[in-house]
């Protein structure tokens, strides 16, 4: 199974747990509730090592090298992530009255009351909480950014390079099964055509926004190097269909690199820039995150303000370099700041993960194809101040 990517995965999970759903008895899908309980249990206890393994490595390299490059590189793309959120909820608050008018899962608020419970009563509680996390990084990453001595970094490499492992090759693979579970549960309680529903305008939403968010970058980027925005998109689609394939920034980077030196760019500056860009500028991810967390929030009765959405996607913004080039990464590394931002509950939680997958690769190949429109952004930039030297 492993062999399919893992969108085909997602789906057949989806389908599968439909059918079952349907047909099953109460027990087997308990059974399944009992697997979602110690794997929700587990995603807990995992998602502040991700934090800490990703953003201090992070933030560590990124202090050193290029200087003034790179700064204006990470805060380009830092501000790109952000714009693309806020376009993200300012679409989602106004479009979602009337597209999912009539649709809710309030019922979802006492899971006892619709969906069956596991046989085990299980807890597990992670080691700290999400912000003890994300403020232990900034401190420990900018601490090692000013040192000299790279032993400490080089420990929470190795550190990343272990937490990568987990998600690799014990999360990604498992997550069809949740989701399967999820599904099986919702249909035997009978709720899936409702979400059925939210994944087909909510999927058509984020797609035309990821088009939209990319005519966008690239007529900025034309602007500055006085190219044809559409001409440059056309050259960047090998890596825009290489990323729907591989759902990986960082697998993409060999096709990234190569198409953004066709975008009249200087060598050295797309060397330099590509390989930072798959890990630090994730606007499409953003994008659906968004839309997803603000589809849920809406399906569940609950309002989302600009007030807590804008806190949200400026953490969001550092957080998502705890997902460089790990399909599924980025909802993952987000799932604490759902929880402890925007208010969510383990139910409301799994739908975020169901709905964020479905479509990953999306999101993923929008990433890739912005980092070109980043990259000669900054070559611009460049080529103006002469900022390298």
């Amino acid at each position: 199974m492993q062999r399919f990517g893992l969108l085909f995965r997602i789906i057949i999970a989806i389908a599968l747990g439909i059918i079952v759903g349907i047909i099953a008895n109460d027990w087997l899908i308990r059974l399944f509730a009992t697997f979602n309980d110690i794997f929700g249990g587990f995603l807990s206890f995992i998602i502040p090592l991700i934090i800490l393994g990703f953003i201090v490595p992070g933030i560590g390299y990124m202090g050193k090298g290029a200087g003034k490059l790179l700064s204006i590189t990470a805060l380009i793309a830092y501000v790109s992530t952000i714009f693309a959120g806020l376009i993200a909820y300012t679409a989602a608050s106004n479009l979602y009255p009337s597209i999912l008018s009539g649709q809710s899962l309030t019922m979802f608020n006492d899971p006892s009351g619709a969906l069956l419970e596991g046989f085990l009563d299980f807890e597990l509680h992670p080691p700290f909480e999400v912000i003890t996390a994300l403020i232990l990084s900034f401190i420990l990453g900018i601490g090692m950014a000013a040192l000299k001595n790279d032993t400490l970094l080089k420990v929470f490499t190795d550190f990343r390079s272990i937490v990568e492992l987990v998600i690799s090759k014990a999360i990604i693979p498992l997550l069809p099964i949740h989701i399967f579970g999820i599904f099986a549960n919702m249909t035997h309680a009978g709720q899936v055509a409702s979400i059925l529903q939210v994944f087909a305008v909510v999927f058509v939403m984020i797609i035309l926004l990821h088009v939209l968010y990319l005519i966008f970058q690239y007529s900025v980027a034309g602007a500055l190097s006085k190219q044809n925005p559409f001409r440059m998109l056309k050259n960047m689609l090998p890596a825009y269909f290489t990323a729907l394939g591989t759902q990986s920034s960082a697998a993409t980077i060999p096709v990234t690199l190569e198409q953004s030196k066709k975008l009249k760019v200087k060598d050295n500056i797309a060397d330099f820039t590509i390989p930072l860009l798959a890990n630090i500028h994730l606007s499409g991810s953003t994008i659906t995150l968004l839309s997803c967390a603000t589809a849920v929030l809406f399906l569940q009765g609950d309002s989302i303000s600009f007030g807590s959405v804008f806190p949200f996607l400026l953490v969001l913004g550092v957080t998502m370099i705890a997902a460089p080039g790990v399909p599924g990464g980025a909802v993952m590394a987000s799932i604490g700041l759902l929880e402890s931002m925007l208010g969510f509950g383990p139910t409301m939680v799994s739908l975020m993960i169901a709905l964020y997958l479905a479509q990953d690769s999306l999101g993923t190949a929008c990433n890739v194809t912005g980092d070109g429109a980043i990259t000669s952004i900054t070559d611009s930039i460049n080529n103006r101040w002469n900022i390298s030297k």
